[in-house]
């Protein structure tokens, strides 16, 4: 018979093995924030919580996480991301639901777990702040590239650090960077996304 009108088996393996890969293939998500799916970040955290527990980003698993490294004292940067926070968890709707915002202080020695749980309850109850001891939050800072260093200011200091907030889908795979200038609305679509 001719092979033209009758596929061989070989054929038909083929063929149904690149079906089943093209199955399994996920269109690559749209983010208006920095995709993170090419980087080399290793997004890895082990800090405690205001009750002394442990936690890492398998205790949040099939939640979103939009992760964000700053300090009790900062006088706008910090407030601002957590606002912007807790206004895209109103705009996801019910969804907001499946949003943990954690906050990493970069500022351990001023910031105790009593003042950080008080400070991110002032935005949002739900939001978990996380603590580790100055070489853990260095790690921890290392492994998502954020810059911080202390700045003298008379007889106390500052902090100066990066910006960035990072997003988590719910399988615990860091996957979007979030610039401090973009508005709610277009963090809450890149969320979304995630959401998805």
């Amino acid at each position: 018979m001719n092979d033209l009108h009758f596929p061989t088996r070989r054929t038909l393996l083929l063929g149904g093995l690149a079906l089943l890969a093209g199955c399994d293939h996920q269109p690559r998500a749209s983010f208006k924030g920095v995709d993170l799916a090419d980087a080399t970040y290793s997004g890895a955290f082990r800090l405690q919580d205001p009750q002394g527990h442990e936690r890492t980003i398998a205790d949040y698993r099939g939640r979103v996480v939009l992760l964000h490294f700053g300090f009790t004292q900062c006088p706008d940067a910090c407030p601002t991301a957590l606002a912007r926070a807790a206004q895209m968890r109103h705009l996801l709707g019910k969804d907001g639901e499946l949003v943990q915002v954690l906050f990493v202080t970069l500022d351990p020695e001023r910031d105790t777990p009593q003042m950080l749980k008080e400070y991110t309850a002032a935005f949002d109850p739900s939001f978990i702040p996380l603590w580790g001891d100055p070489q853990t939050t260095k790690a921890t800072a290392d492994n998502f590239k954020v810059f911080y260093r202390k700045v003298p200011t008379g007889s106390s200091y500052t902090m100066d650090h990066s910006l960035l907030s990072y997003a988590f889908d719910p399988r615990g795979h860091l996957r979007v960077a979030l610039r401090h200038n973009m508005a709610a609305e277009d963090c809450a679509h890149d969320l979304r996304q995630l959401l998805a």
